[in-house]
């Protein structure tokens, strides 16, 4: 019900234009309520409650997921819709509302921030109007853009945002002042793409997952574009510069997809924007100021930033169309600047025979921007004379061999041909003076237009002549087409008919002639090459009728009659080819206007009287087929003409000139349609052709059927296959069916008649209606086949096709209208106008649109009435469907399921008759019958499943059947085919069950409105209004329903339960029912007692998938048994005893102070814990209060604890019998302490919520049962055991919620030593099992509730005993619950750290890992967010001060830290340095694990430890080295990713400078790899400063004089990387910087024997002289796709240093070779960038000299 009125709302708002605020306001709250309801659901993980398509764990695999995707849409995503299309009309003071609601949730170490931020996404209205802006998103901006820019590490909300500012720019462009946030906007966007960079880099794979939705991203850019400012195209600019290269095509990656969005959104997106800025309709929403609306200058700014880019992607690997679909975006707004191009790339591209992928991809390239080049326009007026030449040279991609390219010519004649008028103009030249020069230039193109038209023709001749079945294929094949040639042959003939539609006569003339000749003179084979030619005849027929039949239909019947003239070939079993070819030739050229087919009916009928009784099937079908099309042609509506200008080109040229008409679109209001409606002649005529061919095979079929006459199966497929081609011609002028409604199947108060829909046919109802008649002969046919042949499966084929056409077929089919749809919206993608809008399309479109229109219109048959005759024909459908012939079952089943959607109600009358093969006591039921039974049970993917209905009515029928059916003769658990079916029928119903309601009414207010709606309806209107007696009446009725359903609900469970306890029942069927079972679970109902007693047993069934249905089962009884427990509002201000804050303060605040915990005021006492104000949830009081905060009220006020057996109700009382009983609890024990899959097994939160429901309901009734076993189970360390006990102990901690103090205290004093015991014996299987259960434990609870818990965890984690592993998994433990209570617990943080301090520098590895990741924990709390109090939590800045005192030796000492590995704490103090490695090792632990977790990274306390890490990096790149070198590079490559905010550049760049004196040439060396990455990443934050560009270009520079060359190597690296992504530029400066180093002298060579001793150190001047062709090399290597101005000029410079020393002469050498690999492919195009000189030196240079000269 939901659904169907939220889909209803959808549709009523959808267009938002039409309704301004002033006329609706819709209030939020209730939307609220809903979505908390349902996607927030306390119940449904319990089982309680089924939503459509909420992902059920437990039942469906990830595929069958997948399927429920598409299946239907979920809930969630139909709700969300709804809240979008409601959001303009909340009223004004929502936002404030809103954001009281959920700011209290905004808490951002908890899941309710992510909550929070998906409620503001969806809910915050962003388009009012700009007077009402202070009380919208001004409230709110400041705020949220402040938490988004402070952030880091893009924690899950972050992208929601992203979406909601995307939003409010799009909604408000021109009102925000986006550009202070602009570069980090920019530079965030960048780093969600994830591209890899850098020499060396370790992608953090959390970056990988919740990158921005590029859509959203796309939406935000466009919307901050245009304005002043021009800043954001200057950094789009920027952004294209930087990745330009990742979009070229060798370069591969899973970053590739985004890439590609990217480009193709980004040019749709800007055009959207300028259509709604200049084109569309001004509505009530805000339009855009003036002053920020997109100039010209805008657009082509922007069109010159991304078309590189684009124009690189065009040959992608991941293909094309991306960047088609770009450029037919970038060429409605600039053509001049995107066609000369593409057009470059495609004329070489027509040219080459070897890189057919390239020709693909430009021919696609310009299907995208046809459009544009046709019309041309004023940007690029000559643009329509390059179409010619195109088409030309396009015709030899019609080439047999090569079927993608042959597709791809064909879409490319076919849309160039769509789009302009082949008319030769060329006489217009004498004529007229007034053209302009292009028009003249086009004029005498038009001349080619009839060459070109034959030319085709030729070359698909050809490709016909290649493909006939002979030569593809040897006989033995099949016959049919593959599915290759079906394709080339739709491309075909649709080309051809375009091209002819669109010529003018003459040419049409010759083309008729041609194809005329082509047809006739050869004897095609029927099956690939006929087809072909045949529907190129069509299409000549069609376009004009008149001067084609004249030719064709003579000929065809000459010959037809010429060859069967003699009787014996009508007996022949194979007929001449001739014969055959030209049937078929005459049965396409039929389809065709019916009117022009009147002159030749006299010759049509004797055709069809010599042919229609041919012995040869194919000849006969051939003969069915023309009968098919005539009746067709005669009765159908359709369009009989799709030119590109309506009234056709026919006109002498002194009146109409086509070239005016060039790429025009069709006008919606006046386009002409010429259409075919049946006259009364071929209404006549049809008749005529029904009752000289139909009747008499009618007759002969009921003689038959009555067994007066002999007729063999051939002669029956033969009457049926011309009754069906009679059916399929004629449905549009056969009325439907009558009949009887079959009554009684629902009782209603409103009438469910049905609408009648009119399609233009109005039926002669004087006539026999043949539809009846061929019902009544087919189904008498059926019996007596079914009773005396039933293996004669072929006719029952065509009697399933002919009975489902009889019930549906109305002129067309569903699949057909389908795939031309789909086709539809293709075509029309490929040619839309979206600058313009207002439907812009070419006039074929548009007329296919209103056809498509037509045939929607006759399709649509939902909700009919179900009359007997249907009745029938559907009980038919049934007895085929359970045959004994596989194939016929499933053929009928598919028309049963097809029939069963159609009729109202239907389902009703047919289950019963589906169960009757399923029943247990019938003995004549066969397998066959059985398993078609269970397959119309189980339905297909997209109809009906008759098991699973939304009715009471229905389900109480059909699951007890299916479960009772394991009892029935027929069902055999060896035949695995059954098997599988009752799988998929259990799974299909587990999947696709809803809850059913139990209670349903219609709230007062709905009837008051309802009352009100009648009396402002017109007086006059047809209704009568109702009078208060018949609401009263319907009140009743409903109420009566509801008993209704809640006496069914009963029964079914009790009917399942009678099943579940026959004897022999198999096993899988005991399952199944079990499973049915607990979907019936509810929340608003309790399950009937004998249920519980059922599901309480299971929970010792020996099975182990009973148990765990069970298990969730019982949690399920449980949670409907609770108790509700009360609450009170309290003032958080008054407890604390401090005022309100005046403005939002988040974070530790004198007024949530009382939240921490305090162990100098633990309640200890029994006074002390009931005065103190327990809240459960840790998000409360961080960011703000709610308006009202509640919680528990005190003990007296809540249910009765420690009740007796006689004060429990009777289902409380089965469950409280079972669990005091000793054996039961020591057998569910057992159990639950298996093993149940080796190693995979991980706390089960199912059984946790069982043992919580038990304590929560009975408090500690079980204890004492309990207890032995909890003591026996501590004991025990294996896994499972251990498994067990720690479900028990979690769910016992939180169970115990509201028990007294004194039943809290004696639980601590039964877990303390337990928990004790378990956490020593803790081992590698159970730690992660304990760390849950811990967390579980704490998770929503009152710190100062569990301080018995806290104070156990913080004795001692680090005691050593047990080893160094138990140390870490105490830690792990200790940490689960810590994290659980985020910013409340303070002072055990601080303990903890203080504890930890001094055993930072710890031997074990295992140890430091997870000390690491505890101070990350610790630290979480201290977020620099903004408008956010100082923690009380401890703090980085303190800690890392006094880390980097302890560090002090390490820093100053020059040589290489080494790392000593020490004997286990060796004898003796050990020196300082020994202990700074040990504790630098923890710190990078550290620094690792809060890289990714942390939102705020403290970059100025760990820029201080940099110097260190650079000094500890490894160079190389071998994984040999130890633990602390490899830690520092990991740590390093973190920390390079990491987001740096404006203020911290200096610092960092500080930091670098001071290192690059450093003596260490390792550490100079990281500097530049840290760089790399790090500029990369902080790109647009960079670019603002200025300053810093200069400094890093400074110490680029400088460090490529290093006299390390390795050093050296990787500056030249760096620079080449920096000038690629065009953070620095070549400019002259630099050029003749690097050209003065490479002038300096070397020093002379000295002689031999001195030089021994001297020349292992590089002499000053050689390094400089080498830093200068290093910078060379940098430059050239930084364009690797293209060659710049200057580049030609540095080669030459280059190459004069070949003959230098080592290591210059490998540096040149290096170069040259990438430069030649990376220009290789285009070479041809480089070239022309060199003057011939150089090019003589460069092919000395690049082609490696010959050894033998």
């Amino acid at each position: 019900m939901m659904q169907g009125f939220a889909r209803l709302l959808i549709n009523l708002l959808k267009k938002k234009e039409l309704l301004s605020r002033d006329d609706l306001e819709l209030p939020w709250r209730p939307l609220y309520e809903m979505l908390e309801r349902i996607l927030y659901s306390k119940t449904e993980h319990l089982g309680l409650n089924w939503f459509p398509n909420s992902y059920q764990p437990g039942w469906s695999s990830p595929k069958t997921f997948v399927l429920n995707v598409l299946h239907r849409c979920s809930v969630e995503s139909v709700l969300k819709t709804l809240v979008k299309s409601c959001r303009p009309y909340f009223p004004e003071d929502a936002t404030a509302e809103m954001l009281d609601e959920w700011r209290p949730l905004m808490c951002p170490f908890d899941v309710t921030m992510q909550k929070a931020i998906t409620y503001f996404e969806l809910f915050l209205p962003t388009t009012l109007p700009p007077e009402l802006h202070h009380k919208g998103f001004k409230l709110w901006f400041d705020e949220f853009i402040g938490l988004w820019v402070s952030v880091q590490n893009l924690p899950q909300w972050e992208g929601h945002l992203v979406n909601l500012f995307a939003r409010l720019a799009t909604d408000n462009i021109g009102y925000i002042d986006w550009d202070p946030y602009v570069p980090k906007i920019f530079t965030r966007i960048l780093r969600s793409l994830n591209l890899p960079v850098g020499s060396n880099q370790v992608v953090v794979p959390r970056f990988l997952t919740n990158a921005y939705d590029v859509g959203h991203a796309v939406m935000w850019i466009t919307a901050m574009m245009g304005g002043p400012s021009k800043l954001v195209q200057k950094h789009l600019s920027g952004l294209f510069n930087g990745i330009a290269s990742f979009y070229h095509p060798s370069n591969n990656g899973r970053w590739l997809n985004k890439l590609m969005k990217l480009l193709q959104r980004l040019p749709s997106g800007v055009v959207r924007r300028l259509h709604r800025e200049r084109y569309k309709k001004v509505t009530w929403l805000t339009p855009v100021p003036e002053s920020h609306k997109l100039t010209d200058q805008d657009v082509t700014d922007f069109v010159q930033c991304i078309i590189q880019p684009v124009l690189l992607a065009m040959f992608s690997k991941t293909g094309s169309l991306e960047a088609a679909q770009a450029l037919q975006n970038l060429a409605l707004m600039r053509p001049e600047l995107v066609i000369p191009p593409v057009l470059e790339k495609t004329y070489p591209a027509l040219e080459t025979l070897t890189e057919p992928h390239q020709l693909t991809a430009t021919l696609s390239c310009v299907i995208g921007v046809a459009r544009s080049l046709v019309s041309g326009g004023k940007w690029f007026p000559e643009g329509p004379t390059h179409m010619l030449p195109l088409l030309m040279r396009a015709l030899p991609g019609v080439d047999p061999n090569d079927f993608s390219k042959c597709m791809i010519t064909f879409q490319f004649i076919a849309t160039f041909s769509t789009l302009v008028p082949l008319v030769d103009c060329s006489s217009v030249l004498q004529e007229r003076d007034d053209l302009s020069e292009v028009e003249r230039e086009l004029c005498s193109a038009s001349a080619e237009f009839e060459d070109f038209v034959l030319q085709f023709m030729d070359r698909c001749f050809g490709l016909i002549e290649s493909s006939t079945l002979e030569q593809t294929r040897e006989e033995t094949e099949t016959e049919k087409m593959t599915h290759l040639e079906s394709l080339v042959e739709l491309g075909l003939s649709s080309t051809f008919s375009t091209i002819l539609t669109q010529c003018s006569k003459d040419i049409f003339k010759v083309a008729l002639e041609k194809v005329f000749n082509f047809a006739v003179s050869n004897i095609f084979e029927t099956r690939v090459a006929g087809r072909m030619v045949a529907d190129m005849c069509r299409a000549a027929v069609k376009c004009r009728p008149e001067e084609s039949l004249k030719l064709f239909v003579p000929h065809c019947c000459n010959v037809i009659t010429h060859l069967t003239g003699n009787d014996d070939v009508l007996h022949d079993e194979e007929l001449d080819k001739e014969l055959l070819w030209n049937l078929q030739l005459l049965s396409e050229i039929t389809r065709v206007d019916g009117k022009k087919l009147l002159l030749y009916r006299e010759q049509f009928g004797k055709i069809l009287q010599r042919t229609l009784h041919l012995t040869c099937k194919q000849g006969y079908i051939l003969s069915c087929n023309l009968l098919h099309h005539l009746l067709r042609s005669a009765t159908l509506i359709y369009p009989t003409e799709y030119c590109s200008v309506p009234g056709g080109f026919d006109k002498p040229l002194s009146e109409y000139f086509p070239i005016k008409d060039w790429g025009k679109p069709g006008d919606l209001w006046n386009l002409d349609i010429q259409w075919h409606v049946p006259s009364s002649e071929e209404i006549n005529f049809a008749f005529y052709l029904l009752d000289t061919f139909l009747q008499p095979e009618l007759t002969r079929l009921e003689l038959y059927a009555l067994g007066e006459l002999e007729m063999s199966r051939d002669d029956v497929q033969q009457c049926l296959a011309i009754v069906h081609n009679c059916l399929i011609g004629s449905g549009n002028i056969l009325p439907p069916l009558k009949g009887e409604r079959v009554a009684h199947l629902v009782p209603s108060l409103v009438s469910l008649e049905e609408t009648k829909l009119y399609t233009g046919v109005d039926y002669d109802l004087s006539r026999e209606n043949y539809r009846e008649t061929i019902a009544r002969v087919t189904r008498k046919l059926l019996h007596y086949i079914l009773d005396n042949s039933e293996d004669d499966t072929k006719s029952l084929f065509l009697i399933i096709k002919i009975i489902s056409d009889v019930l549906q077929f109305q002129g067309s089919h569903k699949h057909e209208f389908d795939s031309r749809w789909k086709s539809f919206n293709l075509v029309k993608k490929s040619m839309e106008n979206r600058l313009q809008g207002k439907k812009q399309h070419i006039r074929a479109l548009l007329i296919d649109r209103v056809m498509l229109q037509h045939e929607l219109r006759t399709l649509t048959m939902e909700g009919c009435e179900y009359k007997t005759s249907h009745q029938e024909m559907i009980r038919d459908l049934l007895c085929l469907s359970t045959s004994s012939y596989g194939q016929v079952r499933s053929k009928a089943q598919q028309a049963f399921f097809t029939a069963l959607g159609t009729y109202n109600f239907c389902c009703r009358d047919i289950i019963p008759l589906v169960l009757e093969f399923l029943r247990p006591d019938r003995q004549d039921v066969t397998q066959k019958q059985f398993k078609g039974a269970l397959y119309c049970l189980l339905g297909n993917h997209s109809g009906v499943c008759l098991a699973n209905l939304h009715d009471w009515d229905c389900i109480a029928q059909t699951w007890p059947a299916i479960v009772s059916s394991g009892l029935s003769k027929a069902m055999s658990l060896e035949k695995p085919s059954i098997v599988r079916l009752f799988d998929d029928l259990a799974e299909k119903i587990h999947r696709q069950y809803e809850t059913i309601g139990l209670d349903f009414a219609v709230p007062e207010k709905c009837m008051e409105v309802a009352v009100l709606l009648q009396k402002s309806g017109q007086e006059s209107s047809e209704f009568p209004a109702l009078g208060s007696e018949e609401i009263q009446l319907g009140i009743q009725r409903q109420k009566e329903k509801n008993a209704e359903a809640v006496r069914n609900y009963e029964n079914l469970v009790n009917m399942l339960l009678d099943c579940v306890e026959q004897r022999n029942l198999p096993w899988k069927f005991e399952h199944i029912s079990i499973g049915f079972l607990s979907l019936l679970l509810r929340d608003d109902r309790i399950l009937p007692a004998r249920a519980i007693k059922f599901f309480v047993q299971c929970l010792n069934h020996d099975a182990i998938v009973v148990r765990k249905v069970a298990i969730s089962a019982v949690a399920g009884i449980l949670k409907q048994l609770k108790r509700t427990h009360k609450k009170v509002p309290i003032c958080p201000y008054e407890i604390s005893g401090s005022l309100k804050p005046s403005s939002i303060q988040a974070g530790d605040r004198a007024d949530n102070q009382w939240l921490h915990y305090n162990s100098q005021s633990l309640p200890k006492t029994k006074e002390a814990w009931e005065s103190c104000c327990f809240v459960e949830k840790t998000h409360w009081g961080y960011y703000t209060w709610p308006q009202t905060m509640t919680v528990y009220a005190p003990v007296e006020q809540q249910p009765k604890l420690g009740r007796r057996r006689d004060e429990l109700t009777e289902a409380e009382q089965i469950i409280y019998d079972h669990f005091s009983d000793p054996k039961f609890v020591e057998q569910l024990i057992k159990f639950l302490s298996l093993e149940d899959r080796k190693g995979k097994d991980k706390f089960n939160p199912r059984r946790f919520c069982l043992f919580k429901g038990l304590f929560r309901n009975f408090d500690d009734a079980f204890l004492p049962v309990l207890q032995p076993h909890l003591e026996q189970l501590v004991a025990d360390s294996h896994e499972s055991t251990q498994r067990c006990l720690a479900e028990i102990i979690a769910g016992l901690i939180r169970g115990s919620k509201h028990w007294t103090f004194e039943k809290v205290e004696k639980l601590w004093k039964l877990l303390c030593p337990l928990l004790r015991t378990a956490l020593s014996n803790i081992t590698v299987e159970t730690y992660n099992d304990w760390g849950t259960c811990i967390a579980t434990s704490c998770e929503s609870r009152d710190p100062r509730k569990l301080h018995w818990l806290f104070e156990l965890l913080l004795e001692s984690p680090l005691s050593g005993e047990g080893g160094s592993f138990v140390d870490a998994c105490r830690l792990y433990v200790l940490q689960g619950g810590l994290a659980q209570q985020e910013w409340r617990v303070p002072e055990l943080l601080h303990r903890l750290l203080k504890y930890l301090e001094p055993k930072l520098t710890q031997v074990y590895k295992n140890v430091r890992e997870r000390i690491g990741s505890v101070l990350t924990y610790i630290f979480m709390i201290d977020v620099s967010l903004p408008n956010t109090a100082a923690t009380k939590s401890p703090r980085v800045h303190e800690f890392t001060t006094r880390i980097l005192e302890n560090l002090k030796p390490l820093m100053e000492a020059d040589e290489e830290i080494q790392n000593h590995v020490m004997e286990e704490n060796g004898v003796g103090e050990q020196d300082e340095r020994t202990q700074g490695i040990k504790l630098l090792k923890t710190i990078l632990k550290w620094l690792m694990a809060s890289a990714g977790r942390s939102f705020s990274t403290a970059v100025t306390e760990q820029l201080q430890l940099l110097p260190l890490f650079f000094k500890i990096a490894p160079v190389e790149n071998d994984n040999s080295y130890d633990e602390l070198k490899r830690d520092a590079k990991m740590c390093l490559s973190l920390m390079s990713q990491g987001l740096l905010y404006p203020q911290q550049v200096p610092l960092v760049l500080q930091v670098l400078k001071q290192t690059a004196r450093s003596n260490s040439w390792h550490a100079r060396y990281t500097i530049l790899t840290y760089l790399q990455t790090m500029v990369f990443y902080n790109l647009f934050i960079f670019l603002n400063n200025s300053e810093a560009v200069n400094d890093i270009r400074w110490l680029v520079i400088k460090l490529l004089e290093d006299e390390q060359l390795e050093v050296r190597e990787m500056a030249a690296t760096t620079l080449s990387g920096l000038l690629q992504c065009n953070f620095l530029t070549m400019d002259g400066p630099m050029q003749t910087h690097f050209e003065q180093l490479c002038k300096m002298r070397l020093p002379k060579k000295r002689k031999r024997d001195l030089a021994s001793v001297g020349d292992t150190i590089p002499s000053g001047d050689l390094v400089k002289r080498h830093a200068g062709v290093l910078g060379l090399s940098a430059c050239i290597l930084s364009s690797p796709y293209d060659v710049p101005t200057w580049m030609p000029q540095l080669l030459m410079d280059l190459s004069a240093h070949l003959n230098d020393p080592q290591p210059i002469e490998m540096t040149v050498k290096k170069t040259l070779s990438n430069f030649r690999r990376t220009h290789h492919d285009n070479w041809q195009e480089h070239k022309q960038q060199f003057t011939d000189d150089q090019l003589l030196v460069l092919t000395d240079l690049l082609v490696s000299p010959c050894y033998y000269a």
